[in-house]
């Protein structure tokens, strides 16, 4: 006995978690933060203001949703959804669309609205290519990707050498619908709901999600209602030309220390409640943290 507690011992004072005092080694072992504390103790640099000319604001019959878009992973689709809606080409649409635990669709299910000075078609962005391993915040593969992980703000995935990086179909995130037609993707756009469908990886271009809002989406009309309207919208905005919304939202940083040690206290759960833990968490079950500053 005697021998394995020198082991622990050491071992203590190996990993850092023994400290000295009065030439006395005093073990301090460290209870383990839950994600709550985490993201109470971030420190302020460690949270980054979100663009507001990257965020799209979608007015719904509850209320407004706020879409963080994706220049990174697919700059087409961010530039061409909001010459859209600078065009006012979403005024009085509707979402069209809802499958239950699936997506809810938006936009011209007609087909037959003019597009002004926007293209008609994108062409696809299922991933970035780079010609350098990208580097990203990992977490372990799955079945749908080598490797996952996080980048600027939104859940990734990325093909064995870190050469291809693309935004993953979690729950909440914003997509552009298309055709048979990898390249025919135009005004009707989607966000998921319940889990995300990741076999639609890289099969649809995935750019943007929800910051807020998304209980609006979860209250839309399942079917439609005679005489009313089937869930219009009243407008898809920029937020950065909404004079009347001063809106701002932080998220943090996903190569910050506090991100990483949120993983691990949501891999390993430590609140109360729980009785099992299993050192795993998924691209998908780790949300980022965002917040509303104004």
């Amino acid at each position: 006995m005697k021998t394995r507690c020198s082991i622990y011992v050491m071992a203590l004072l190996l990993s850092g978690c023994a400290t000295t005092t009065n030439n006395k080694s005093v073990i301090n072992i460290q209870t383990p933060l839950s994600a709550n504390d985490v993201i109470k103790n971030a420190t302020a640099d460690e949270w980054q203001v979100v663009d507001p000319q990257n965020i799209l604001k979608i007015t719904l019959p509850t209320g407004s949703a706020y879409i963080a878009l994706n220049p990174q992973l697919a700059p087409k689709h961010t530039q061409h959804i909001k010459t859209l809606a600078q065009e006012g080409f979403y005024k009085n649409t509707r979402v069209y669309r809802f499958v239950e635990g699936f997506v809810a669709q938006g936009g011209d299910s007609s087909g037959k609205k003019e597009i002004k000075t926007a293209n008609k078609t994108v062409p696809a962005e299922f991933y970035l290519p780079t010609s350098q391993p990208l580097k990203i915040t990992e977490l372990k593969g799955d079945g749908y990707a080598p490797v996952t992980g996080f980048l600027n703000g939104f859940a990734v995935a990325q093909n064995q050498t870190q050469t291809q990086t693309w935004q993953v179909h979690c729950n909440s995130v914003f997509a552009m619908a298309r055709a048979n037609d990898i390249n025919s993707a135009s005004t009707e756009f989607f966000v998921t709901i319940g889990q995300g469908p990741r076999y639609l990886d890289k099969n649809i271009t995935v750019f943007g999600r929800v910051l807020e809002g998304m209980e609006h989406f979860n209250r839309l009309q399942r079917l439609p209602t005679e005489g009313l309207a089937f869930n219009p919208i009243t407008n898809i905005e920029v937020l950065a030309d909404v004079n009347s919304d001063v809106t701002v939202f932080k998220v943090m940083k996903t190569n910050s220390a506090s991100f990483k040690q949120l993983i691990d206290a949501r891999k390993s759960r430590t609140e109360p409640c729980f009785v099992q833990s299993y050192n795993y968490v998924d691209v998908c079950g780790m949300p980022i943290p965002t917040k509303r500053v104004i």
